[in-house]
């Protein structure tokens, strides 16, 4: 199953009052594992940036007014998300960002049935507890190190961390792997979408075979590993 963990940062909280897009963040995950694939971009909001929204992003409006509209970068985004569920912490924030630019283009809206919620999870999964993404992230010891403003794309690959927690956490029959530039993740027995590895093959000496048939030789006519024997051939060195 593939999903979409995404971030948003703003020029303020107010989507509907006309506050704008600064920076959408993507990460993809296939069977709850991230692929490695993401998707990025800052936006020109065309409006300033709110002094509030600064200190929390770190976004000015020096550093976007180069960048593309919204126009010219939803059409990809649209098209990296596809139609896989979309996760995000405090979901209805974004959604709301991201229909109120699609509805400025015409475009239809997400429904909200789209959205998996880590807020709404966290929440009853520890009730009483912080629930922040920083909390959480804490809480599961997930390395906030690179975090000094909110990032939308590091904040996706932050969430991408905490969902797996929320819905049961690593799984033991899970194995390192490493994709896209070395970095180990953990990937499931069956592999990224699925793909099973190649078996391997074990090869035996005949010396080995030998032992074997003297150890189950040794075990008396009724033991259980003469049926997979059958009609074993001779020692190794025996007579014909």
């Amino acid at each position: 199953m593939r999903e979409i963990v995404f971030d948003t940062e703003t020029t303020g909280l107010d989507a509907r009052g006309g506050d704008r897009v600064v920076e959408i963040g993507c990460v993809e995950l296939y069977n709850h594992i991230p692929t490695g694939k993401s998707f990025h971009t800052f936006i020109n909001p065309e409006r300033p940036v709110s002094p509030e929204a600064v200190r929390v992003h770190g976004l000015e409006d020096a550093f976007l007014k180069d960048k593309p509209v919204f126009r010219a970068v939803a059409e990809e985004f649209a098209a990296f998300v596809g139609d896989a569920p979309m996760i995000a912490h405090n979901g209805m924030f974004d959604l709301d960002f991201i229909n109120a630019e699609f509805a400025r283009l015409g475009r239809d809206p997400y429904p909200v049935d789209r959205i998996i919620d880590t807020l709404v999870m966290a929440r009853r999964k520890h009730p009483g507890s912080p629930v922040s993404l920083d909390a959480l992230c804490s809480r599961y010891q997930v390395d906030l190190s690179r975090r000094t403003y909110h990032s939308a794309l590091l904040d996706a690959e932050l969430l991408a961390e905490v969902y797996v927690e929320l819905i049961g956490g690593r799984q033991a029959d899970l194995l390192l792997d490493e994709i896209s530039g070395g970095t180990p993740i953990l990937v499931s027995a069956g592999g990224i979408g699925g793909e099973r590895p190649e078996a391997r093959e074990f090869r035996v000496t005949g010396e080995e075979m030998d032992a074997h048939r003297r150890r189950v030789a040794a075990l008396g006519p009724n033991a259980i590993w003469l049926a997979y024997l059958g009609e074993a051939a001779p020692l190794s060195g025996a007579g014909a």
